[in-house]
């Protein structure tokens, strides 16, 4: 590792963290909705599973519900495993039969699903910890240098950089010819996704540290700000901004009219975001962790797991506990529901999958290093990296 790198590393823990430059107080006026601007939640039919064949954003679709469309065996196998050679805390892309992924050496990594065979490898301008997005050809990426990159799917040659002013550690989603993603620079971006221009941006009061969730036309993006920011996407108007009582550096998960996180003030937030109100708060009796991981959200559940070790099962409706797992870790990697299982990643080097049912481990791989990643599910297997730079396939 490098001293850049080291560095870096050091400032993940302090900033990544989100102890931001904002001091959170006071509540906003909540205004009226733009004209013309969709109703937040209005298009929600209920969580949206990602593509069967394709593991396409951060976690699965624009609503960020992290519930996968493929399945997976009940005993998953290793069918490969690669050394990228550094740390690897980006979620892995896949589309069309590759992997995407990056690590701490700024390397964005093309590599065949079927055999773990490298196809391609771009160098962008420093460490990538943001989970590559895939669209119509092209990945999307930034670096900690706050460039953000469009690199052409099939050959892994640059199409465009656009460059702002502070680290990217936001993931990319995307509306219509539009991709969005945040930036340490406390903006919110939309650029065209195929000049690069840009389309739009908003200031917001903090670090943009989650990836933007988009349904009905409005993207809700949590902030280290403290606030649950509802915009136009379309023109960037801002909605309005919800009060979430901490600052928040996951990504909120969108069903039911409601926003899922999980805040540095160690609660679970529930968000109305027709109604513009936090529906409920949901914080552990006894163990006063954060949440980095960011939350699944099925039909009856939703799941999400703490650095005080434990994923835990919440009723949507009123944020009651199904059930506790205590993984003996510190959890940062976010869950992916698999049929009636969760999986995800533990510090401690775990690959765990957890019945939704009872909150019993179901299955488990030990790969022998810390894991920040999340899973990306697609076409039958289940892609994960770990921190000491190798990347599994199971299946």
């Amino acid at each position: 590792m490098t001293a850049r790198e080291s560095l870096a590393r050091t400032l993940k823990l302090i900033v990544g963290s989100c102890l931001c430059l904002g001091v959170l107080s006071g509540s906003p006026a909540l205004g009226a909705a733009a004209p013309g601007a969709a109703a937040p939640g209005a298009a929600d039919d209920g969580p949206r599973a990602a593509p069967a064949s394709s593991w396409p954003v951060f976690r699965g679709n624009a609503e960020m519900t992290g519930i996968a469309g493929s399945t997976l065996p009940a005993e998953p196998k290793v069918l490969w495993a690669v050394d990228l050679g550094a740390d690897i805390e980006s979620t892995a892309a896949i589309d069309g039969g590759t992997v995407y992924v990056g690590d701490f050496e700024g390397r964005l990594h093309a590599v065949d699903l079927a055999t773990g065979k490298q196809k391609w490898t771009y160098q962008a301008k420093s460490a990538i910890q943001a989970a590559p997005s895939v669209h119509d050809g092209m990945v999307f990426v930034g670096d900690e240098w706050g460039m953000f990159h469009a690199v052409d799917a099939d050959t892994g040659k640059a199409a465009w950089t656009f460059e702002t002013q502070g680290e990217i550690v936001s993931s990319a989603t995307f509306d219509g010819d539009r991709v969005l993603f945040g930036s340490y620079d406390q903006n919110l971006y939309a650029l065209d996704r195929t000049t690069g221009e840009l389309a739009w941006k908003v200031e917001t009061e903090g670090y943009v540290h989650a990836t933007p969730a988009i349904i009905g036309g409005v993207t809700t993006v949590s902030g280290c700000d403290g606030y649950l920011w509802l915009v136009d996407v379309k023109d960037g108007r801002v909605i309005d901004k919800i009060v979430l009582g901490g600052q928040a550096g996951a990504t909120p998960a969108m069903a039911g009219g409601k926003a899922f996180i999980g805040t540095y003030e160690n609660q679970v937030v529930a968000v109305d975001v027709e109604q513009r109100k936090i529906a409920w708060v949901y914080e552990h009796p006894k163990r006063k962790f954060p949440y980095y991981a960011s939350a699944a959200v099925t039909g009856d559940r939703v799941l999400i797991a703490g650095r005080d070790k434990i994923l835990r099962s919440l009723d949507p409706e009123n944020g009651e506990t199904h059930w506790e797992w205590n993984s003996g870790g510190r959890i940062d990697s976010s869950p992916v529901v698999v049929g009636g299982r969760a999986f995800l990643g533990t510090q401690t080097g775990a690959v765990v999958a957890v019945d939704l049912e009872n909150g019993e481990p179901a299955w488990q791989f030990e790969t022998g290093s810390g894991i920040v990643a999340s899973p990306a599910v697609a076409a039958g297997k289940l892609v994960i990296g770990t921190v000491d730079g190798m990347l599994y396939c199971f299946g």
